[in-house]
């Protein structure tokens, strides 16, 4: 056994917005992917080991069948669990989305692993969100979000967990979508807002004041302490199709729910 596989394990569990997916864009030309978990383990250094996996399009359901194997299995002192926002898409119901998710929370208590709950996401819709139609639906959209973060946040209290706010901490406090320097496709993150991510849940959970930390780190610094801004894109609704599409430059494409 070497050194590296005696640190305390975490796995960052989920979807695209775990895997680090963004749409390309002027800082991000390459699509390349930047998970928040790679920010993660740049701040926790030789402190842990950070495992990331995040498929693209994935729901929960999906999530809870490879949960023993890609978690339970590895046998972690910590997983983060980010998932739901593509089920949102399809209209699935948020009471239906958390039972998935409590379903790989009390798995992982079971295996005596601690979960860390997140909240999904906000979404943009910038050109067309003030039609009657489009805002109606925008609206209605992430009040079901809400409610579905209402519900992680219950149930992280009533089992004394520690939860991430990503909704919070990534929305435009006024309108409540996903705030134009974090996002540029109105959907994922971008490298600014995997690294606000990253750095915050680094300082939640693992800072020296955090209660009940897993590891206890130093204070973040280097790619821990800062953030750079990246050029938004415009995000577009079409109502017939129910979907948003990004438009870059020159370029433009459908992105259809899920992503």
């Amino acid at each position: 056994m070497t050194a590296s596989t005696q640190l305390p394990l975490i796995v960052c569990f989920g979807d695209s917005l775990t895997a680090g997916y963004q749409t390309p864009g002027p800082a991000n030309a390459h699509e390349q992917e930047t998970p928040y978990g790679r920010v993660l383990q740049e701040c926790l250094g030789h402190r842990g080991r950070v495992e990331i996996s995040g498929i693209c399009g994935e729901v929960t359901g999906e999530m809870v069948l490879r949960f023993r194997g890609t978690v339970l299995d590895r046998k972690p002192q910590m997983v983060i669990i980010l998932g739901g926002t593509n089920d949102l898409g399809w209209n699935a119901d948020p009471a239906e989305i958390m039972r998935n998710l409590v379903k790989m929370y009390e798995s992982a208590r079971a295996a005596s692993i601690v979960p860390v709950p997140v909240t999904v996401p906000s979404i943009r819709v910038d050109a067309g969100a003030d039609h009657p139609d489009a805002a109606a639906w925008l609206a209605g959209h992430i009040q079901r979000r809400q409610q579905l973060n209402r519900l992680i946040a219950d149930y992280a209290g009533r089992k004394g967990l520690s939860y991430f706010d990503l909704f919070t901490a990534t929305a435009d406090p006024d309108s409540l979508m996903l705030a134009e320097p974090y996002s540029n496709d109105g959907l994922h993150l971008t490298t600014s807002g995997y690294r606000l991510f990253g750095r915050l849940l680094y300082e939640q959970l693992f800072a020296p004041t955090a209660a009940g930390s897993l590891l206890t780190p130093s204070r973040p610094s280097g790619p821990c302490s800062g953030m750079s801004r990246t050029a938004t894109s415009l995000v577009k609704w079409s109502r017939r199709r129910r979907r948003c599409w990004w438009n870059s430059g020159n370029r433009a494409a459908v992105i259809a729910w899920p992503c």
